[in-house]
């Protein structure tokens, strides 16, 4: 059994976010060529963005630290640390109003 602590993670990750000239990091934490599921662990600096991209399978979006907005062509969604959200299958960005972190989870194959 493996386990990580998020918090730590998130401290981390958001350190790295906030010296990178991107004003993002990232780190999978669970996933890989043998699994379906893969969690990936997002820091970003607040004002930065992850521009519109596709969304090509399910997945989910947690807020861990911050406030976040979630956009698409269609809607448009905000979350602060403890928020859940389902992820549109469409094109979609992500923006950091404070600095932020987030857990993705996809799934790989379908």
């Amino acid at each position: 059994m493996e386990s990580t602590s998020l918090d730590q993670l998130a401290e981390h990750e958001l350190a790295l976010a906030r010296a990178a000239r991107s004003g993002r990091a990232a780190r999978t934490i669970h996933g890989g060529q043998q699994h379906v599921l893969r969690q990936t662990m997002i820091a970003m600096a607040g004002g930065h963005e992850l521009a519109e991209h596709e969304s090509p399978r399910e997945a989910t979006l947690q807020v861990i630290v911050g406030k976040v907005r979630l956009s698409s062509a269609i809607d448009s969604w905000e979350g602060a640390a403890g928020s859940f959200v389902t992820i549109p299958v469409e094109r979609h960005s992500l923006l950091a109003i404070d600095d932020s972190v987030v857990l993705l989870t996809v799934i790989t194959e379908g």
